[in-house]
C-alpha cells in the first residue's frame, strides 16, 4: 500500500533531496533521509499539521527558514535525480520503513554525539553522520500507523 499519493516529479523532488542530503551515506542513508520526508507528509501534528505533498514537505518554511538545509542552500538542484535515487525515492513513497528513521519527523548531522533530544523530542537512533529523531507518541500518534 502506497504511504503517500505521489507523482512522477514527486518521486524525481524526493530523489534530488535524499541526493543532496545524504548522497555519502549510501543507499540506506538515502532512504533514511526520505523516510522522514515521507513520514512528515503523513504526519498530522506538531509542525507538519499542513503539510501533506512531497512539494509542501521539501518547501516548507519554519521559523523563517527552508526546513531542509539543501533547500537553503540550493544544493538540492545541482544535480539532477539518478535512477538510483529515484528507486530509491519511490521505495520509500511505497513502503520502506526502519529504524531509527522509522518514525522520525526529524534528522542533522552534529558534527559531534547526537544530542539525547532535538526540540524536545527524543533521539530515535543514528545513521552514520545523521541523528534521528521520532515525536513522543503522545504529541504525534499519527506519524506511528
Amino acid at each position: 500500500m502506497v504511504r503517500v499519493k505521489y507523482t512522477d516529479s514527486d518521486i524525481a523532488l524526493m530523489a534530488r533531496m535524499m541526493r543532496a542530503e545524504a548522497e555519502g551515506e549510501g543507499k540506506l542513508g538515502m532512504l533514511m533521509v526520505g523516510n522522514v520526508i515521507v513520514n512528515r507528509a503523513v504526519a498530522d501534528c506538531l509542525d507538519f499539521v499542513d503539510v501533506r505533498t512531497i512539494p509542501d514537505v521539501i518547501y516548507q518554511v519554519q521559523g523563517g527558514n527552508y526546513s531542509f538545509e539543501a533547500v537553503q542552500k540550493g544544493n538540492v538542484f545541482y544535480n539532477r535525480a539518478r535512477s538510483v535515487e529515484k528507486r530509491l525515492a519511490k521505495q520509500n513513497l511505497d513502503y520502506w520503513r526502519e529504524h531509527p528513521s522509522k518514525y522520525s519527523l526529524w534528522y542533522f548531522n552534529p558534527y559531534g554525539p547526537c544530542p539525547p533530544t532535538w526540540y524536545d523530542q527524543p533521539f530515535a537512533g543514528q545513521y552514520k553522520q545523521h541523528c534521528y529523531y521520532e515525536p513522543q507518541a503522545n504529541t504525534c500518534e499519527s506519524v506511528y500507523r
